[in-house]
């Protein structure tokens, strides 16, 4: 049965009261080493965003919601997430991401366990998080200008947050929903291990394409020459046999001694999950149907 409660009074929040945060400062998406301001739409609080040629917009609208994993995780044991745990977490995130994918048509390209985020049992708390707001707004920015993807095919241009980016992204060629998946074995490593799978970074601390690669090298072996067709810029790091040019040292370790939680068979079917997800070729990795029904993430859940 319907509800017949009266829709709420839409709320007028502040519109002065707050300090300035100088504009020569970067904060949040502006410290991404990949940061273009035309990838993102600055709206106040309350603000309902517009276009400019008053188009209609498709929004998601969900319950509130509260932390995300990554502020999660410093809370567990060991700051990092139990086998059993991380199995909970991509159920939810890969039978949503299928649904995007399959129903929905939307490529997400930006999962991360900041991008995360639970929901909220007792909604009463959001109550003080509202009354503060109102008694002293929170610093802000005030910007002049200013990316989910519609559609599951080709796509190109720069995704992807810096150490998540697929090889296809990072070198420069089309891609389609297959990057989400790259990005779901990313986030369960970074749920399960105590360090990132790749850092990126050259000697100098910068986001560095050939030291991301390299690591990629490693992980993952030598990239088949056809994946490396599709590239012109594949040229810079590998030779037309495929040999890597050694733009960067390629580390001397691979996914299983990365790999240090783990024994035995349940070691294989964790390592064996994550092959399917990440490949050089996109067409190889599986969707996210098919990961819902994974032996391993399937484990202990008919017991």
């Amino acid at each position: 049965m319907a509800s017949s409660r009266r829709p709420s009074d839409p709320r007028l929040f502040p519109t002065s009261g707050w300090d300035n945060i100088d504009l020569s400062i970067p904060i949040e998406e502006e410290t991404i080493p990949t940061y273009r301001p035309e990838k993102f739409y600055p709206v106040h609080i309350g603000e309902t965003p517009q276009s400019e040629s008053h188009s209609a917009h498709t929004c998601l609208v969900h319950p509130p919601l509260g932390i995300s994993l990554d502020q999660l995780a410093p809370l567990l044991p060991g700051g990092v997430m139990s086998s059993a745990m991380v199995r909970t977490t991509m159920r939810n995130i890969l039978a949503a991401l299928d649904f995007l994918h399959t129903e929905a048509g939307v490529i997400h390209t930006d999962l991360q366990p900041n991008n995360i985020l639970l929901g909220i049992k007792d909604e009463s708390i959001l109550a003080k998080f509202e009354t503060a707001e109102f008694e002293a707004p929170v610093p802000r920015k005030t910007l002049e200008d200013r990316e989910a993807r519609l559609g599951t095919d080709q796509q190109q241009g720069d995704i992807m947050p810096d150490i998540y980016r697929a090889p296809e992204v990072i070198l420069n060629m089309t891609w389609d929903y297959k990057v989400d998946i790259w990005n779901v074995g990313m986030v369960i490593w970074d749920l399960f291990e105590h360090r990132h799978l790749f850092r990126a970074r050259n000697p100098e601390g910068r986001l560095d394409d050939g030291y991301h690669l390299a690591e990629m090298q490693a992980v993952l072996g030598d990239p088949p020459l056809e994946f490396l067709a599709r590239s012109e810029r594949s040229i810079e790091f590998w030779d037309e046999n495929g040999k890597w040019k050694g733009a960067a040292p390629v580390p001397d370790y691979d996914l299983n001694t990365l790999e240090e939680r783990l024994q035995g068979d349940e070691k294989d079917d964790f390592l064996r999950f994550l092959s399917r997800m990440l490949c050089w070729r996109p067409e190889e990795r599986a969707t996210a149907k098919e990961l819902l029904f994974d032996p391993w993430l399937m484990q202990g859940l008919f017991k």
